[in-house]
């Protein structure tokens, strides 16, 4: 129960980042063919246009693995006091957010540019904290 108090702030944002990534990688299961209807659309006019089936399973993958490495990650830092992939989920978390900006930047989305922006900063801090 030490590790879990002494990693409290590093374990919140594990939490906040798996429900992020595990409710958007379902949301993408559960829904292929509307998600890839509307990006489809989204990105119509921009050179991704006619990559978005690819571009959503890899983004997909990305963030189902994410979500993975949270979970472990989280026991982990309860268990052993190990930072390792606390440390991969959190940099993934940002890998990920950074192709999802660069989507929202291309498709000139930029109110959704922003929305991913505050997930992001989440993310940093969260790799910031657990390497001190």
């Amino acid at each position: 129960m030490d590790h879990f108090i002494t990693h409290i702030v590093p374990i919140t944002i594990l939490l906040f980042l798996l429900i992020t990534f595990l409710q958007s990688g379902i949301d993408k299961i559960t829904d292929w063919k509307g998600n890839l209807s509307w990006l489809t659309g989204h990105f119509a006019d921009t050179f991704m246009g006619k990559m978005v089936p690819m571009l959503l399973a890899v983004i997909l993958v990305i963030e189902v693995i994410t979500a993975i490495c949270c979970v472990i990650g989280m026991y982990f830092l309860i268990a052993d006091n190990n930072t390792y992939i606390a440390v991969l989920a959190m940099f993934l978390a940002c890998i990920t957010l950074l192709l999802l900006l660069f989507g929202q930047r291309v498709a000139k989305d930029y109110q959704g540019a922003l929305t991913i922006t505050c997930y992001f900063i989440v993310a940093v801090f969260g790799l910031y904290v657990v390497t001190l």
